[in-house]
């Protein structure tokens, strides 16, 4: 059986509330001290950070709502969150919700009632009911992935990023491009990367070219649609794109995305690169090991974690964090894009 505060202090000869002083780093007279370490090096003993941190004012515990577990920005996001947060004596409790606004909501509410220090908070987007319950609750918040002005952000540079891969794949010679992005309400991956993919073709058409009809008579046909997130959603929508469209290249607004449509284009019989091009976002690992390799976006995910670890303990320390923390990326060329 798993021993107690109660049994501790039975063995050592000492109150319950001499254990807990010592465990929580109070003073105790030396003696006492050897009494007690003595006890738990025999018997093993483990405190219940979790069941200490409750009865605390302060807890060593940060909690991350993230929106989904099956996702390897999140994945990776929370491993180097993890990896620095135990690196500095604090521990993640992870909420996940699933997609859902409103269990996002309740998780920021449940943190709060559970004592939590601070909270990671990784959201497709920030709502009224967000910024009320983070004022409510009164306890440091970091936004991860999304930036609000109300809130400390931490991003990554998505629309520098879209302009990038935007003047990269033009100048490979593609023309006719289709852009398939996701919802606008998530604003980093659905606005910010498909803003700065289309801010690098105006700055490459003459500057006559304000509409779809001039575009087309310079030689650009760039046509914008939308998907999921879902690698299954990406190569349906794929495929009712090349039912009514023929590009060059397709820019992909996640790896995930890339990946359904180049599943849906070998199963037209359509060769990648050579019939046509398809670039991603994110930088997965599996981009790098399949055939052709996926011309990505790279974002640093694990180092993001632990940045993102730094600054909410920075934040529950009350010292200064920037209002805003902009994380670097990496355009990786592979095999997946041909010259035109």
């Amino acid at each position: 059986m798993n021993k107690t505060i109660a049994d501790i202090a039975q063995m050592a000869g000492v109150s319950k509330s001499t254990v807990s002083r010592f465990l929580n780093g109070g003073s105790v007279s030396l003696d006492t001290r050897r009494k007690i370490e003595k006890v738990v090096k025999a018997t093993g003993y483990v405190p219940n950070t979790f069941a200490q941190s409750l009865k605390a004012k302060r807890t060593n515990i940060i909690g991350t709502v993230v929106p989904r577990l099956d996702s390897f920005a999140t994945s990776h996001t929370l491993m180097g969150i993890d990896e620095e947060l135990r690196s500095q004596h604090y521990q993640m409790l992870i909420s996940n919700t699933s997609q859902d606004v409103k269990r996002e909501i309740e998780a920021i509410y449940e943190f709060a009632r559970q004592k939590i220090s601070g909270i990671i908070l990784l959201a497709a987007q920030i709502t009224d009911d967000h910024l009320t319950a983070i004022r409510d609750i009164s306890i440091p918040v970091l936004l991860v992935g999304q930036q609000h002005e109300q809130i400390h952000s931490l991003i990554h540079d998505d629309y520098r990023a879209g302009y990038d891969i935007g003047a990269y794949v033009l100048s490979q010679g593609h023309r006719e491009i289709a852009y398939v992005g996701v919802t606008e309400r998530d604003v980093a991956v659905g606005v910010q990367r498909k803003e700065g993919f289309r801010q690098a073709v105006r700055d490459a058409l003459p500057a006559a070219c304000y509409t779809d009809e001039a575009m087309r008579a310079a030689g650009y046909d760039i046509r914008y649609y939308e998907t999921g997130f879902k690698m299954s959603d990406a190569r349906i929508a794929a495929s009712a794109i090349l039912d009514q469209f023929k590009p060059s290249l397709m820019v992909c607004a996640t790896d995930n995305i890339a990946l359904g449509v180049i599943n849906a284009a070998y199963s037209r019989g359509i060769t990648i690169p050579s019939d046509l091009s398809v670039t991603g976002f994110g930088g997965y690992d599996i981009t790098e090991v399949i055939h052709p390799a996926l011309t990505t976006v790279q974002y640093p995910y694990m180092e993001a974690g632990r940045v993102a670890a730094q600054n909410i303990v920075r934040l529950v320390e009350h010292k200064t964090v920037e209002q805003v923390t902009v994380m670097d990326y990496s355009l990786i060329e592979r095999e997946s894009v041909d010259k035109r």
